[in-house]
């Protein structure tokens, strides 16, 4: 078996860091800019371009697919990248640093399309800005979550750090999403689009505070985590063999397909969130802040309480709770629409859908704290088996399953929307009201077909086999090594 790329006293030190309260609220600041801040605002471009401007669905679901494809093709050089850094701040933080401003100003013009463009230019402002914005947050996030499996080693201090960083994403996201609904879209709805520009560079000036603060109250600690020792191969010729090693891994196979999965199922879900409130619960966009609300409740009940659930269980059994409380958001109530039984509609339908959405929001919440936890669990038994520590890479794969899964998921929800002859200018004629049989083929594509995939991740994940007894032994395992590599100790 291969030496770790780290000097022994690097391995060490890697085994004895632990953070202050202090630095993981820095460091969780870092998730606003992806899942709080960035995810959250360009959930509203889907329904802008679709709807407000009257581009062809597919046409908004190929654009944005194409921003996550190719997220997803850099996400492993980057971690890669991050891998084998090496300056006076550290491997991850020159990356987080360069990604503030791209990040910043790509969503802002997102968001600030010219007025009056062709189909075929809209297109492309959408396809440039997208592809730009979220490679730019793939510079920042990648590193930001393998610097997250540095912070500690501990298996449970994992999960506490993933809280931190869960629970600021999500603050995050309920601030934007206020900010949307309460000040840019409060007089006209989601269809008044002279409210969506402002909303893009307000969005923005949230990630610079975030992402700044986040690298500036970490640059200590980062630079004093271990450094590789320099890579003699370039990134190209190194990468290849990088992803194919990682792969030999059963666990991060596991983890890889199962998470693969669930956010395609997730992505075609919450891409059609918006025309489902609006023109099949007959919701108003002020009403559809509050369900936003109780999903933000939802997941920081199942962000916070995902501590204390792992210690009782294993994290495979709380991906699993986690994935059956979505598969019920996803069939409860659409089921009991489809079939009739119950149909509110307006201010009727918004307490239901809040506690649908609730019920969600912990689901999502159980699984946004373990996948991450057990992705950097995974990294300590590659150590384990092939003597390199691959965080980068580890997250950056799990980083390319959610979006490229989402984006196919986009894709879908775009194609989807075509098929099921969704009117283009629908939001441009005032009370307009969509058919029956258009509302019909809307739910269906917007919970039951979810919740069906969603069933096969969950059938894949059951075999997944690092327990906590398991991750103790490996743990105990890496610490022999290192001590047995530290000089005067052994060779």
């Amino acid at each position: 078996m291969q030496r770790s790329e780290f000097p022994a006293e690097g391995a060490e030190a890697a085994g004895s860091v632990s953070p202050t309260r202090v630095q993981k609220v820095f460091y969780s600041l870092g998730q606003a800019a992806q899942s709080g801040g960035f995810d959250t605002a360009v959930g509203f471009v889907f329904f802008y371009y679709s709807v407000v401007l009257g581009l062809s669905g597919a046409l908004v679901g190929a654009a944005l697919a194409i921003g996550l494809a190719f997220d997803a093709v850099v996400d492993p050089f980057i971690g890669s990248l991050s891998d084998n850094l090496k300056s006076r701040l550290g491997r991850r933080l020159p990356l987080m640093m360069a990604a503030i401003l791209p990040t910043v100003i790509s969503v802002g013009l997102l968001f600030s399309p010219p007025p009056d463009l062709s189909q075929p230019l809209l297109f492309a402002w959408l396809v440039v800005f997208s592809v730009a914005g979220r490679i730019s947050i793939s510079l920042f996030h990648v590193p930001y979550v393998a610097l997250g499996a540095e912070l500690t080693t501990d298996y449970a201090g994992r999960t506490s750090v993933v809280v931190y960083r869960s629970a600021a994403g999500v603050l995050a996201g309920l601030a934007i999403t206020a900010l949307g609904y309460s000040a840019f879209f409060a007089n006209g709805g989601l269809q008044r689009a002279e409210g969506y520009p402002g909303f893009g560079w307000s969005a923005g000036g949230i990630l610079f505070v975030c992402m700044t603060a986040c690298c500036l109250g970490l640059r200590r600690f980062a630079a004093a985590l271990p450094q590789p020792d320099q890579v003699p191969q370039p990134m190209w010729s190194r990468l290849p063999s990088e992803v194919r090693e990682i792969f030999a891994n059963r666990s991060f196979r596991l983890l890889f397909i199962s998470a693969l999965i669930t956010y395609l199922a997730q992505g075609l879900n919450a891409t059609l969130n918006s025309h489902s409130f609006v023109f099949v619960w007959l919701l108003k966009s002020e009403s559809i802040q509050f369900i936003s609300y109780a999903f933000v409740v939802g997941l920081l009940l199942g962000v916070g309480s995902a501590p204390r659930v792992q210690a009782r269980l294993e994290k495979k059994t709380v991906v699993l709770v986690g994935l059956s409380l979505l598969i019920a958001n996803w069939l409860l109530m659409q089921g009991a629409w489809l079939a009739g039984v119950y149909a509110p509609v307006g201010q009727a339908a918004l307490a239901p859908m809040q506690l649908n959405s609730f019920v969600a929001g912990i689901g999502i919440g159980l699984v946004s704290v373990a996948y991450p936890s057990m992705m950097a669990d995974a990294a300590d038994e590659h150590e384990h088996l092939f003597g390199r520590r691959r965080e980068g890479i580890y997250f950056a794969g799990l980083g390319f399953a959610n979006k490229a899964a989402v984006g196919i998921g986009v894709l879908l929800a775009g194609v989807a929307l075509d098929l099921i002859r969704f009117p283009r200018d629908i939001g441009q004629i005032a009370g307009a009201v969509l058919p029956h049989e258009v509302q019909v083929r809307l739910v269906m594509v917007w919970g039951p077909i979810p919740a069906v995939i969603a069933v096969a991740s969950m059938v894949i994940f059951a075999s997944y086999g690092i327990t906590r007894a398991r991750h103790a032994a490996i743990a105990a395992a890496l610490r022999a090594r290192a001590s047995a590599s530290a000089p005067g100790l052994g060779a």
